[in-house]
């Protein structure tokens, strides 16, 4: 099916009442700074580009009006060294549907800048839905605007969020988390989970769905974020530990010991404890209880094993074992993660 018939056929799945009127447009403003992450603003800006495609290519009016904002001059430049168009900072008076704001390394700066605070802050109350992609939700939180709510920013700065801005309520693992009419999201790509969602409302799931089988990436991908962080931390020692690491992955259900991995390693267990800690930034047995965890949630969203026999298979030994695990490592038990996420 080529991109105008699979547009075409999404907006014909759409309810009787459509979740916006024809000839009304959503003004979006995406914030962006210097050191702004590339992705975060192009993936949700694609998004809701190809949203106006959908409608337009079917005989509707686009539904989105899209702008990035800076507070500097003469455009901005992201920390991918490419430069974006952006204008300055828009005035109260502008009209505005959602205010996204974006992450990357140069939001440390922004978060800190009164000018950009305050902007946010004024902007937001003008907004019907704010929404940040990956570390925009340090400029959102420093604003005020996540306490006493749930957030989410990427898995790697989850517990920065935490301990700089105790008020808000962070949750380590959702892809994106909706809280009112505040919307955050995870690392980077997640920011494309989160403006489907945000399709998702404004137009109705069968345009959301259209759209994302176009752009072919999951409407909602199952999992969250997690999943990744265990492997990808891991992965930073792979040159001295790979070989060690697929190993234990073929062995979760085995005694994986300090002796037996030091042993398998070709070390003495004092000098291999060391070594790894400084490889990976935790212990051998922290490394294992992630690599389980992360075998046993694959396990509970793919298949329909028992509980008891997914912690068997993954070397936890017992159910209450594994349950313990996954409170302490995702705040989630083995039973409610495949409630949420099997697919």
């Amino acid at each position: 099916m080529d991109k105008s018939n699979l547009l075409r056929h999404g907006l014909a799945e759409m309810p009787n009442a459509p979740r916006f009127s024809p000839n009304s447009v959503r003004a979006i403003e995406v914030l962006t700074f210097p050191a702004v992450q590339l992705l975060d603003v192009t993936g949700p800006v694609q998004v809701f580009a190809s949203a106006n495609d959908l409608v337009a290519n079917a005989g509707g009016a686009p539904p989105y009006r899209l702008k990035l904002v800076t507070p500097g001059d003469e455009g901005v430049m992201s920390s991918a060294g490419v430069a974006l168009a952006a204008g300055p900072l828009s005035r109260r008076s502008e009209a505005l549907d959602t205010l996204l704001v974006a992450g990357g390394p140069g939001v440390e700066a922004a978060a800190v800048n009164p000018v950009v605070v305050d902007w946010v802050r004024q902007r937001a109350t003008q907004a019907r839905r704010v929404a940040s992609v990956c570390t925009g939700a340090f400029l959102l939180a420093a604003a005020g605007l996540l306490d006493g709510r749930r957030a989410v920013t990427h898995w790697k700065d989850c517990a920065k969020l935490a301990q700089r801005y105790p008020a808000v309520r962070v949750e380590p693992d959702p892809i994106f988390v909706s809280d009112g009419p505040v919307w955050t999201s995870a690392g980077v790509t997640a920011g494309i989970d989160l403006a489907l969602a945000l399709v998702e409302e404004d137009l109705g799931r069968s345009v959301a769905l259209a759209l994302a089988r176009y752009l072919v990436v999951f409407l909602k991908r199952p999992g969250g974020q997690a999943q990744f962080s265990a492997v990808l931390a891991l992965q930073a020692a792979d040159d001295k530990f790979g070989t060690l690491h697929d190993w234990i992955n073929e062995h979760l259900a085995d005694d994986l010991t300090l002796s037996v991995l030091a042993d398998q390693a070709g070390m003495s267990e004092r000098s291999f404890s060391r070594h790894y800690a400084e490889a990976t930034g935790q212990t051998p047995a922290r490394a294992v209880e992630k690599l389980r965890v992360e075998a046993a949630r694959r396990l509970l969203s793919e298949q329909r094993t028992p509980v008891k026999r997914v912690a068997q298979r993954c070397g936890f030994g017992s159910e209450e074992t594994m349950r313990r695990s996954f409170l302490r490592l995702l705040a989630v038990t083995p039973q409610d993660y495949r409630s949420r996420f099997t697919f």
